[in-house]
């Protein structure tokens, strides 16, 4: 009878987060906030329909009662944190509220089903970082000095990085994270953050062919270190997230494609420089030739999605750790193969409507310095969402980078929670400034008509 129900929930699965994916798409189209109301209440209903079949169906599976505590824990969590960031910061976007905790809850039904350890030291650092991510709003709203720290972001940022990449403990060939009393970090997720403040910071200075030059430097020092550090997927998504910042300052389209051709040239280089690169690229285009050694992870992940089919397997009926590091880098391939390939369509595109969001906000900041965070931060996200599910599913060659919010690993999810909170902060900026801009109309029509009478 389990099996009966678990088979039969993956398809109403399915369907509630295909309407929660098309309520996304509604909410971005309708204008006005107001309207939006409806569409945010019936996201709530589907994200905790899913939510609960998960664990009913996990629940069913395993028959361990155990599971049923841990899911009224992640309930109370999840609803929490939207209840409070709406009552904190009533002019916050209802719709990144909804979309963060339903990336957060489709990442507590995956880690729960891969490893029941793993995810309850996930949960646990989940619920530090909304705490923090609950006072960053209104740090960024508040605190204006903010934007006359430019060169102290870069050097906090520049010497986080060399510390791992001179005391760093290696990984699978790179130095990316650094352990302090049994804590492990990963200072490169932190520093994102920071290089995106000094950037804009050094953009919003000047935009002349000198300060660029200047910008290119300091970004080129970050990647440098990530590079030596072996870092790359890191190295990537920094130079991509310069470039675009650069590029919606200056409106240059030479600076665009002079940032293109020196990334091709430097993926050459790179190539011929580090052997695990070369392993990488050789894995991505000859996966099948090598299947039992550079090219299992990439088959086996394919071998997921492709057994998963349109419905998936159901919950706890696949066999996602059969990819090696499943519950960080492949992610996606887990999700696919039990949940269904609709679900993970449906997955991208909640992450693509993030970041519409995301850059909707940025184009309606006045100032300038805002704008380039909240540029920088949404293609940061976005670039890296791109980076790990392309990788899984062999469309680029793979990174070693997690999927924002859904994958497990401490330093990633915090810092995750953190840019959408600054988003937020901003978001609260950009209605600061309608509000105030709306009163002055108003006072000025009053003025012109007290004038005519």
């Amino acid at each position: 009878m389990g099996h009966v129900i678990s088979d039969l929930s993956k398809y109403v699965i399915t369907v509630f987060m295909m309407l929660y994916t098309l309520e996304c798409f509604v909410a971005v189209a309708t204008k006005k906030e107001h309207e939006r109301g409806g569409v945010y209440i019936r996201q709530i209903i589907c994200m905790f329909m899913v939510h609960f079949l998960g664990f009913a169906a996990i629940c069913l599976e395993t028959e361990d009662v155990s599971y049923i505590i841990f899911y009224g824990f992640q309930q109370i969590l999840l609803f929490a944190t939207i209840a409070l960031f709406r009552v904190a910061y009533p002019e916050a976007d209802k719709l990144v509220i909804n979309n963060m905790c339903m990336l957060l809850t489709i990442s507590f039904i995956m880690l729960t089903r891969i490893s029941y350890q793993k995810s309850i030291r996930q949960f646990i650092i989940v619920t530090v970082s909304l705490i923090i991510g609950l006072f960053v709003p209104f740090l960024v709203s508040k605190l204006k000095f903010l934007k006359h720290l430019t060169w102290i972001y870069g050097m906090v940022g520049v010497f986080a990085l060399l510390v791992v990449a001179i005391l760093g403990s290696v990984t699978h060939g790179s130095k990316i994270s650094y352990t302090i009393n049994g804590f492990t970090f990963q200072p490169s997720e932190f520093v994102k953050i920071l290089f995106v403040f000094f950037i804009a910071g050094l953009l919003t200075e000047s935009k002349s062919l000198g300060q660029v030059v200047i910008s290119a430097v300091a970004a080129a020092a970050h990647v440098i270190i990530l590079v030596f550090s072996k870092d790359l997927g890191s190295a990537v998504i920094f130079f991509a997230g310069y470039l675009i910042m650069v590029f919606v300052a200056t409106k240059n389209y030479f600076y665009l494609f002079a940032g293109i051709l020196g990334g091709a040239g430097a993926s050459v280089v790179a190539y011929h420089m580090f052997s695990h690169v070369r392993t990488r690229v050789i894995a991505f285009l000859h996966p099948w030739s090598n299947i039992n050694d550079s090219g299992y992870q990439i088959t086996q992940s394919l071998f997921a999605i492709g057994t998963g089919g349109w419905f998936g397997l159901g919950i706890d009926q696949g066999d996602p750790t059969s990819i090696p590091y499943v519950e960080q880098d492949f992610i996606f391939s887990a999700v696919a193969e039990e949940m269904g390939v609709i679900f993970g369509l449906c997955l991208i595109l909640v992450c693509v409507s993030c970041f519409i969001v995301f850059m909707k906000i940025a184009m309606q900041l006045k100032e300038e310095f805002y704008r380039y965070i909240a540029v920088g931060l949404s293609t940061i996200y976005i670039f890296q969402v791109f980076l790990t599910i392309g990788g899984g599913t062999r469309f680029i060659p793979l990174t070693g980078v997690t999927l924002p919010l859904v994958s497990y690993g401490g330093s990633s999810v915090l810092t995750t929670i953190i840019m959408f909170s600054i988003i937020q902060g901003l978001y609260c900026i950009q209605s600061q400034e309608g509000k105030r801009n709306v009163r002055k109309e108003r006072r000025r029509t009053a003025e012109q008509e007290a004038g005519e009478e």
